[in-house]
């Protein structure tokens, strides 16, 4: 598949993607519901959690002053989506059917128009001057250097990570979550690229600034119910794919995790990085509990679409030349 489909095809899948589960208020759980415990008396928030939703990431700009839809509003949009399914569908040139490929519903969370809560407009900071050269540089190497060597690809699409927050939002598929907790260490098993994050609790020291990491090195915390988690030491997350969501190397991402009933989980994240953004920003995703097993996501195994990519721009490069 070109870039330019695979592009395409994932603003599409952007707007498709959510479980009907969410429909589940996020904001208060079960009154009758008590908060379980671990052996030790940690709050108990094991388990594989799913984090799809067709709530974008950000609002819409047409609905600016709108944070949630009437019931009606909700079944338009809904209708909407479906249409956009559906039409794409019909196109043959895909090559995949996304009712397969992809978890996708036709419902808002809640009837939510974005995930971001802060700023109030749901719309993510601007970004700095500083973060604007980047990203038009990284554009740039894009349209200059597709597929020069694999260097040009992103982390994402060479199997690395998504980085954070992006490890940790909705997208397209296997967004599952395995959370496994011990005295000193929560652990959160990303099903996506089978990240491993093992987050310490035992309030020890953090490594030296200068050691980078994809996922970066988190310490964690109780606050009452609520698992704190705060991640510094971050890699800088190029933009070479547009399935990411990183940081630079000074962002700061703290995330919250809230079980609000048996089955119900709020996520926050806050992401502070004034090398990339103006503010800070905030989201809450809804996570529901969901029957295992995590499946492995055997990105490398068999894989051959990044030396196929590189074989295509030779080609490419081949007949460019010749034609000179």
């Amino acid at each position: 598949m070109t870039e330019r489909i695979f592009v395409k095809c994932f603003i599409l899948l952007v707007v498709l993607m959510a479980t009907p589960n969410f429909l589940i208020a996020q904001t208060q759980g079960s009154q009758e519901w008590t908060q379980t415990r671990t052996a030790w008396g940690d709050p108990d928030i094991q388990g594989i959690w799913n984090n799809v939703t067709a709530t974008r990431l950000e609002r819409p700009e047409d609905l600016s002053e709108r944070n949630i839809l009437t019931d009606e509003e909700a079944a338009e949009y809904s209708q909407s989506i479906a249409d956009i399914r559906n039409e794409a569908l019909a196109r043959p040139h895909i090559g995949y059917n996304v009712n397969i490929w992809f978890e996708s519903s036709d419902s808002l969370s809640g009837n939510r128009t974005s995930l971001l809560i802060d700023p109030p407009d749901g719309r993510l900071p601007p970004l700095t001057s500083l973060a604007k050269k980047v990203s038009e540089a990284e554009a740039e190497a894009r349209r200059m250097s597709p597929a020069d060597t694999w260097w040009d690809r992103g982390p994402y699409e060479r199997c690395i990570s998504r980085g954070l927050p992006g490890a940790m939002l909705p997208g397209f598929y296997n967004h599952n979550y395995q959370i496994l907790q011990t005295p000193n260490y929560v652990v959160i098993l990303v099903e996506m690229i089978h990240d491993a994050r093992i987050i310490p609790l035992d309030g020890r020291s953090r490594i030296d600034t200068g050691i980078k990491h994809w996922l970066g090195d988190s310490r964690g915390h109780w606050e009452g119910n609520t698992l704190v988690v705060e991640t510094t030491n971050l890699r800088h997350v190029d933009r070479l794919s547009v399935a990411f969501f990183g940081t630079s190397e000074q962002g700061r991402v703290i995330e919250r995790f809230t079980k609000l009933d048996s089955g119900v989980m709020d996520y926050h994240v806050t992401v502070d990085d004034p090398v990339t953004f103006t503010d800070t920003w905030t989201a809450s995703i809804p996570m529901t509990l969901v029957d295992g097993p995590l499946y492995e996501y055997a990105c490398h195994e068999g894989n051959y679409g990044l030396p196929n990519i590189l074989a295509g721009h030779r080609r490419e490069e081949a007949q460019m030349a010749q034609s000179k």
